[in-house]
């Protein structure tokens, strides 16, 4: 099945603080130089976060992760799990559509989403609030019919009981996960045959369901703050974590930086790259915020300190000779500096005027 990228597309993207510091905690689980093998905890991070995946949240994670942009596209294209396109506000439906689940009605469960929420899969529903869709084997075939809703499955279902779950929530609630037909988890539908003794002393719910029960919202988003960040794999808590993440790939980075720097150029275009005036350190009065240009994170702002770029007007007054040497010496970010019209925005900021990418920083949308 061919998977595009949707038609209408964010602005950009950025992980919440919580969220990332934990996708730089995830890139410490791998050696310097691989970081590329946490691509798909990071982009299912930004699932969790906005529901579905979008091109700048792709390739923001790939920036982290100093990755060619169409790696990280080959894997969001190839794994079903990613949602390539708006889903509902509220929820997105997975119906299961294999065998056990068919023979046991689901495709009275499609009907309903067809019903009450729109006739095709992943379009949304007239108020947005919801969005479905058909997938394979979800694993829960004793408990067929079954459909997963946001991070929960709901189990044993029929069409008037799927209704009213949308129904449910649609005006806020959040509906109890687990089989819907009064069983405890899989076992048979006329009741225990065996272990009877452990049946009076168990939780109100199974373990999943307890799990979701606790949390209190099935469909939230994921903005970090949910559990705190544990990185037992370093030996540190969840107070030093993100420190701790944040910390090795900036002091690596830099020492690297120089030497790439005068690397002779690749190509016939760069060629003609010319070296733009660097500074040995910023001004008085200290560097400008490079962050407020669209497409300078915290990591490639330590890289341009390192080549000797502190300031706006530095970057206002490139030459497209200075933009193709800036293009190809990124190291980890070449191509970045035209792509995203670095001088144009350099040239507004450093006249005191804003760009609305540095409207959001200032507000601090943008981490």
């Amino acid at each position: 099945m061919l998977r595009r990228l949707h038609s209408e597309q964010p602005e950009s993207f950025a992980f919440t603080p919580a969220n990332q510091a934990w996708a730089e905690a995830q890139m410490t689980k791998y050696p310097e130089g691989r970081q590329a093998s946490a691509i798909i905890p990071l982009l299912w991070r930004a699932q969790e976060q906005e529901g579905w995946l979008s091109k700048p949240a792709i390739e923001y994670v790939a920036d982290m992760l100093g990755m060619p942009y169409i790696r990280a596209l080959e894997v969001a294209t190839f794994y079903f799990m990613f949602q390539l396109q708006p889903v509902g506000s509220v929820a997105h439906i997975q119906v299961c559509g294999t065998t056990s689940c068919m023979i046991c009605g689901a495709e009275d469960l499609i009907g309903v989403c067809k019903e009450k929420i729109a006739p095709n899969p992943h379009q949304l529903s007239e108020d947005g609030k919801f969005s479905w869709e058909e997938v394979e084997c979800l694993g829960a075939c004793a408990n067929a019919p079954m459909a997963q809703i946001g991070k929960d499955y709901y189990e044993d279902l029929t069409a008037e009981r799927l209704g009213e779950i949308i129904d449910e929530l649609a005006a806020g609630k959040v509906p109890t996960p687990g089989p819907q037909n009064g069983r405890y988890a899989s076992e048979p539908l006329a009741g225990l045959t065996a272990l009877k003794e452990f049946e009076s002393g168990r939780t109100q719910f199974n373990a999943s369901v307890e799990a979701a029960t606790r949390i209190g919202d099935t469909v939230k988003r994921i903005d970090g703050t949910e559990v705190p960040l544990v990185t037992p794999w370093l030996g540190k808590g969840a107070k030093t974590a993100a420190k701790t993440a944040a910390k090795p790939a900036a002091e690596k980075a830099a020492p690297k930086a120089a030497p790439r720097a005068e690397a002779k150029p690749a190509d016939a275009a760069a060629e003609t790259a010319t070296k733009p005036a660097l500074l040995s350190a910023a001004r008085e009065g200290g560097p400008d915020d490079l962050k407020r240009i669209k497409g300078v994170g915290p990591k490639l702002e330590a890289l341009l300190h390192e080549m000797g770029i502190f300031h706006f007007d530095q970057i206002a007054a490139w030459t497209e000779a200075e933009v193709a040497w800036a293009d190809e010496n990124l190291v980890g970010f070449k191509g970045r500096v035209s792509r995203d019209d670095w001088v144009a925005q350099a040239k507004l900021l450093a006249a005191g005027g804003e760009t609305e990418f540095s409207k959001r920083v200032d507000k601090g949308d943008v981490y």
